[in-house]
């Protein structure tokens, strides 16, 4: 797979300047927290479950400019958003968010809310994770922090990708040692604890623990994890290795935020309602309402006590973790394309047993499908916005980008014209989230 591309020499250059002009030091002094965005080719939607994932990252992400203040200020900077948010380490943060037993999220809807800066609200979620677990935040930063130029990051776990880069500066201004597990709670406390989402911990570790060409694998409920290597070159032509491909995002345009949407929760809390009902009648009414806590057997034993809808989740979440064993079996093999058809069966799953998605994204996951050297293909993300990923044959990628765009504006011209020609972007692999 190469060198990783991202971020280039001007990217990180034109971060420090600002940084340089913000505070007044000199570029020699700024670091930079980069934390890529992740896919996740398999394991969709039962990562909050306990189940099994696979996840990687991408050559594009957050990059995030900063140095120490020299006092507990902390200043901020958007190269995406206007204004400037300012607030001090010593200030207690409290939670923005709490979510109602059916899933909802109950805003804390103060006016002083409301008039804040939001896109802030990271950088604080971030400062709340680390002081509430008993760190020592003494040291503010000044920070610019942006995204990839032209990339609409719904479905890409962006928000994990901020939050990670908050925590990382953070904790190098302050010159923390914090191991790798450690920052996945974290990242994990500022999003459920602190935003109010419902979110596992794939994204984080995705983000942290990747290696350029290597899956994670996830046990979301033991929290183990090991990375797949792709096989090998092959010293003979008799070993099978893998063939080159690249990452393909295809974006649909629509853009509406995790948190104000219920369907994600909803999809949570009806998971723990099968699981709920299917350990009661297995005589395990005392364990944990997840699905990773029900055994293979007494799901098939007792499925028939779900409702239709609740039987389908259940059905996603066994065949899934059924998908993610082989897929990563298929990585280590280098068979690309037995794994790209376990991608599509996930995102067929997603739709018709998950009930996740809306008509762009069905119909643009529909176009991945029949696209030229696409391998495999499903929905980015929780799947009620955003993008569609696919791994498509290396050389066949410029081909394949051109036949979505224009089949996607045949289907969606609307949302088509709002994101001009940037439908689709072609990625490679990335690494893990680090500062330097």
């Amino acid at each position: 797979m190469g060198e990783v591309s991202w971020p280039t020499p001007e990217e990180l250059n034109a971060i420090r300047k600002i940084v340089s002009e913000m505070s007044g030091r000199g570029v020699e002094e700024v670091q930079i927290a980069i934390s890529p965005y992740r896919i996740c080719p398999l394991g969709a939607h039962i990562d909050h479950q306990g189940g099994a994932v696979l996840a990687m990252t991408i050559d594009k992400g957050i990059l995030l400019g900063f140095v120490p203040s020299g006092d507990t200020q902390v200043v901020l900077r958007s190269g995406q958003f206007k204004g400037e948010v300012r607030f001090r380490v010593d200030e207690t943060q409290h939670p923005r968010h709490s979510v109602g037993k059916k899933g909802e999220i109950l805003a804390d809807d103060s006016s002083k809310l409301q008039e804040e800066c939001n896109w802030g609200n990271y950088a604080r979620g971030a400062l709340y994770a680390l002081t509430s677990r008993g760190n020592k935040i003494t040291q503010g930063i000044i920070g610019y922090i942006c995204g990839s130029e032209g990339l609409d990051s719904s479905g890409l776990s962006s928000s994990a990708a901020v939050g990670i880069a908050y925590l990382l500066a953070l904790e190098s201004a302050n010159h923390l040692t914090v191991s790798l597990t450690e920052n996945i709670e974290y990242d994990w406390y500022i999003e459920n604890e602190y935003l109010g989402l419902r979110n596992g911990i794939l994204d984080q570790s995705a983000i942290l623990l990747s290696r350029q060409g290597c899956l994670t694998f996830m046990n979301c409920k033991t929290k183990e994890h090991k990375l797949v290597h792709p096989p090998k070159p092959p010293k003979t032509y008799k070993t099978e290795s893998q063939k080159a491909y690249k990452i393909l995002l295809a974006f649909s345009g629509l853009k509406q935020a995790l948190t104000t949407n219920p369907g994600y929760n909803r999809r949570v809390a009806e998971c723990q309602e099968a699981a709920r009902i299917i350990l009661n009648a297995s005589g395990n009414n005392k364990m944990e309402p997840i699905l990773s806590n029900v055994q293979p057997e007494d799901y098939e034993a007792h499925k028939s006590q779900l409702e239709p809808y609740l039987a389908k989740r259940a059905e996603h979440y066994f065949s899934e973790n059924k998908r993610v064993i082989k897929g990563a079996e298929a990585w280590a093999s280098g068979k690309l394309e037995d794994f790209g058809k376990l991608v599509s069966a996930s995102g067929l799953s997603s739709i018709s047993k998950y009930e996740s998605g809306c008509e762009p994204l069905i119909q643009l996951y529909e176009i991945l499908l029949r696209a030229p050297g696409v391998f495999g293909t499903r929905f980015s993300g929780a799947g009620f916005r955003g993008c569609c990923l696919a791994f498509v044959d290396a050389d066949r990628a410029d081909e394949a980008a051109s036949f979505i765009r224009e089949e996607y504006r045949k289907v969606q011209p609307k949302l088509a014209s709002q994101i001009n020609d940037k439908e689709v972007m072609i990625c490679e692999a990335g690494d893990c989230a680090r500062v330097i």
